[in-house]
């Protein structure tokens, strides 16, 4: 087995790809690696749009800023089947799921040597009529595992260092005055 953080470290946007088509059973393992992602309440609030015809291809790419894959991967999320938060009910858990599935299948198409290019820049409602997408399911991530001609990075890429990304001032508090706005000052967090 692969140690995820080199996994982690070789998955990058691929913008550059071979035009063959994805092995079925690459693409089998990718769409299984979507489906055992965890959810929460494991509702699995998400549907999958698998694209590979040149038809569906070529409005794929009218809708993103990406073009050249021979195969595209919609992941959609069912606002019906998502989580609601019982604190807040305006905040459910559709962004969040559907962005593990998308993630799962991301690092597996990597793990089987394939590049993928994560398209955040779409137009979520010229998808939905491209498509047919019904009302309540949204597309919420696109990307494109594919055969690339790179086999990893032409050139290092430059990281935040993980101690510029952290915020623990020496009282062991990450929130700015001390004390989150929930918490009030001299009494202790209450313990569940």
């Amino acid at each position: 087995m692969s140690d995820f953080l080199d996994l982690a470290r070789r998955r990058y946007s691929v913008r550059t790809y071979l035009p063959q088509p994805v092995e079925a059973e690459k693409l089998e393992r990718i769409l299984e690696a979507g489906r055992v992602a965890p959810t929460a309440k494991n509702n699995q609030p998400h549907r999958i749009l698998i694209v590979q015809s040149p038809e569906g291809l070529e409005k794929l790419t009218k809708c993103t800023n990406v073009q050249g894959y021979p195969l595209g991967i919609v992941v959609c999320g069912v606002q019906s089947e998502a989580w609601v938060s019982p604190f807040d009910p305006n905040k459910n858990s559709l962004e969040t799921d559907t962005s593990i599935v998308a993630t799962h299948m991301l690092l597996e198409a990597t793990a089987l040597g394939l590049g993928s290019c994560w398209m955040a820049r779409f137009e979520p409602e010229r998808l939905r009529e491209a498509f047919n997408i019904p009302e309540g399911i949204v597309p919420e991530h696109t990307f494109s595992p594919s055969a690339t001609r790179r086999a990893k990075r032409s050139r290092p890429i430059a990281m935040t260092r993980c101690a510029s990304l952290l915020r623990l001032p020496s009282s062991g508090n990450i929130f700015r005055n001390g004390a989150p706005p929930s918490v009030h000052r001299g009494q202790p967090p209450s313990t569940h």
